[in-house]
């Protein structure tokens, strides 16, 4: 599906409409193709998408993504930290390759670029839902952000992208309580720690554990004036598909019967597939159909349906294509695939 080029704030845009934002300089974010983060996942992504236009269309519309500025990065991040990923890629450009910042995170020349795009699609998304333009969004980010802290770039994440969305609800006035809930295969360690001790964000965590990066357990609820909005809920390789999906649905009752959300983000990582090179769980697309089912529901009890989806990992390009389609149906109120 082309982003670009979309009438952004059209009349073809409706408040029963689902946006889709993909900001064009993610694709040029170069990792190397053997790393699992690689160029193809957009492509992936994309073609699946395009394959599902005929179902789609008329129901899921593309939106323009813009750049995040500086100042609404720092909201979340440390100065220096900008200033580490800035000068990376800098060097990255003048030698013409790749820069690791660490043994994961990989960047290129393009890459600042990229992750500037990548944090504004999550701006882009929950900007066209506060306004009304569509009902609810997935921003296609890469690179994702999960795992980066206020002040490192990590596990393959730069900058934070949910968090600087979060962050520009709550600072903007758009919404004064925001629920986050992390469906990654790899804890968010990063949005955890940016959000531990903020009354203001709940975060729901589900992953796999024992597993990267070896953060997330049950006894991690928060601190100060958070403590008590930070909801861990690690689980075992393997764990099936019904278990999974009860204990999902148990989380979202434990956060919602002590905290108002007025807007729902989700980190959403499809490496909790099946068959992921990188997870070990057995969920299939029509699981993750479910989960947003739940999702959006809380969101339509709760916060008149405001709710905004964030790509985070998936690293099998042809089970990410189909978690995404899966997920794409379930924000537009179409029925699962074979249905």
């Amino acid at each position: 599906m082309e982003a670009q080029g979309a009438a952004t704030g059209s009349s073809r845009i409706g408040a029963a409409i689902t946006g889709f934002v993909l900001h064009p300089a993610s694709a040029r974010h170069d990792t190397g193709w053997g790393h699992p983060e690689h160029q193809g996942r957009l492509r992936a992504l994309g073609l699946a998408v395009e394959r599902a236009l005929p179902v789609l269309a008329g129901r899921v519309f593309p939106l323009e993504a813009r750049e995040a500025a500086v100042a609404e990065l720092l909201r979340v991040h440390a100065r220096e930290h900008m200033d580490r990923v800035r000068r990376a890629c800098e060097s990255a450009a003048a030698r013409d390759g790749l820069v690791a910042l660490d043994a994961d995170t990989i960047v290129c020349g393009a890459s600042w670029e990229a992750a500037l795009g990548s944090a504004g699609a999550a701006l882009s998304a929950v900007e066209a839902v506060v306004d009304g333009r569509v009902k609810n969004a997935f921003a296609a980010c890469r690179p994702p952000g999960h795992h980066a802290t206020r002040v490192r770039a990590l596990g393959v994440c730069l900058f934070n992208n949910l968090a600087v969305a979060a962050r520009s609800l709550t600072a903007g006035g758009a919404a004064r309580r925001v629920l986050v809930v992390d469906w990654d295969v790899h804890h968010g360690n990063g949005t955890q720690e940016i959000f531990y001790e903020d009354p203001d964000v709940f975060y729901i965590s589900l992953h796999q554990a024992p597993h990267y990066p070896g953060t997330g357990w049950a006894d991690e609820r928060g601190a100060g004036p958070g403590a008590g909005s930070t909801l861990n809920v690690p689980l075992p390789a393997g764990t099936p598909a019904a278990e999974y999906r009860r204990r999902f649905t148990a989380a979202l009752a434990e956060a919602t019967s002590r905290f108002e959300p007025e807007f729902v983000l989700c980190s959403a990582g499809f490496d909790v597939l099946a068959g992921d090179p990188l997870g070990g769980q057995r969920l299939e697309p029509e699981d993750l159909y479910a989960v947003t089912a739940e999702l959006r529901a809380l969101a339509e009890r709760r916060c008149g349906g405001r709710l905004a989806v964030i790509l985070e990992g998936g690293y099998s390009l042809e089970r990410l294509g189909q978690g995404v389609v899966a997920v794409l149906r379930e924000l537009a109120g179409l029925p699962p695939e074979g249905a």
